[in-house]
């Protein structure tokens, strides 16, 4: 097996990495503390080429392969230290913008891809509901035909980016009788008459990227706003579950090799009892632990890429490579506390805030135990 990469490919991280750095980290303690969104921030992200990085040309994006885009994502990881912006870019690429390309008409991929690409228009993807979580399609929201429009009515809950959204891809049911087959995926934009954003809920971590919930009240849209074909937006939710699970982690690598490198500085540095605290077992076993982790969840992603970019499916390998990064990356942030001692405990060091955001891996995009669902109905189980 062939493990190298081109040149172009190395670059691509390397960039990214000092472009993170450089432009990205500023005030990000205190944009956490007051869970603070930065359009400008997220903007440049955009002119850099982060949320254009896997889409076609025409659509202004740089029509990347998938294992460049993985490693593109990488080094976003390694060199941003907001977690919450990384994860906002990443959820509006595989949830909103992927289902566009892959599903959208002419007219809707010309309507949207482009701002989304340029970073001047925000989308949201809006599924989940008060009552329905990992059951993603018990809708209550529903949308019924009235001549050629189609009227909108429910809620939706823990919408990321949804204050500050431009374009909500939404999922509701046209015939509840039909179950998962009467799921239909609609385009709406936010100025929409009926479409009300709620105050943003505070959270445990990624608290710089928002989530509303959304209420839908006789909200209208007209009939070309539809996206796929009626009763397909369990298949389009599907696809695009498919791509967010294989590629929203991505930048968890980046993050894990950082925060590694951060603790074997530390390990090295610090002295207790006469000598570096990294020649304890104690502390030398969790590094090593950590580099295990890293390493795997970078073989297990890259396989996935290597899958999409191949075979264009990869459910089962998707669900092991988000079950394993979500799992491995909170085990090392917690690693990385205990290494530190009270420090890796404090705000300043930053690791604290990475073990909150890291938490969250583990639930969004399918729980843990959703991914072992998917895994073992693959095994036959």
């Amino acid at each position: 097996m062939d493990f190298s990469l081109t040149e172009d490919q190395l670059d691509l991280k390397k960039g990214a990495i000092r472009f993170a750095e450089e432009v990205l980290n500023d005030s990000v303690i205190e944009r956490d503390r007051t869970e603070a969104f930065s359009r400008v921030l997220f903007a440049k992200c955009a002119d850099f080429g982060i949320q254009g990085a896997a889409f076609p040309e025409r659509y202004g994006g740089a029509g990347l392969d998938m294992v460049s885009t993985m490693l593109l994502m990488e080094g976003l990881g390694y060199g941003c230290r907001d977690g919450g912006l990384v994860f906002a870019v990443n959820g509006q690429m595989w949830t909103v913008q992927m289902p566009i390309l892959k599903f959208g008409t002419d007219e809707q991929k010309e309507r949207y891809l482009p701002g989304l690409c340029r970073g001047e228009l925000i989308a949201a993807n809006a599924v989940t509901e008060p009552g329905s979580g990992s059951d993603a399609f018990s809708l209550s929201t529903s949308a019924s035909h009235d001549g050629d429009q189609y009227v909108l009515n429910g809620t939706k809950t823990f919408t990321t980016m949804a204050p500050f959204a431009d374009v909500f891809l939404v999922y509701a049911t046209v015939n509840r009788r039909k179950g998962f087959l009467g799921v239909t995926a609609f385009l709406v934009d936010r100025e929409t008459p009926g479409l009300t954003v709620g105050h943003p809920i505070s959270k445990m971590g990624l608290r710089t990227a928002p989530f509303a919930e959304v209420s839908f009240d006789d909200c209208r849209i007209p009939r070309r706003n539809r996206l796929g074909g009626e009763g397909n937006g369990s298949a389009i939710f599907e696809d695009g579950v498919e791509w967010e699970r294989s590629c929203i982690l991505a930048s968890v690598i980046g993050a894990m090799e950082r925060q590694l490198e951060q603790c074997i500085r530390y390990a090295k540095d610090r002295r207790q009892f006469g000598r570096p605290i990294g020649k304890n077992q104690a502390i030398a076993n969790r590094i090593v632990d950590m580099k295990i982790r890293m390493e795997s969840a970078r073989l297990l992603l890259y396989k996935v890429a290597w899958m999409k970019l191949t075979q264009g499916k990869a459910a089962m390998d998707a669900a092991l490579a988000k079950l394993f990064i979500s799992e491995a990356w909170v085990q090392s942030c917690l690693d990385a506390v205990q290494i530190h001692g009270g420090y890796g405990y404090t705000v300043d060091y930053e690791i604290e805030r990475d073990l909150r955001d890291a938490v969250g891996g583990t639930i969004y995009s399918g729980t843990s135990e959703i991914q072992r669902n998917i895994v073992a109905r693959f095994l036959g189980l």
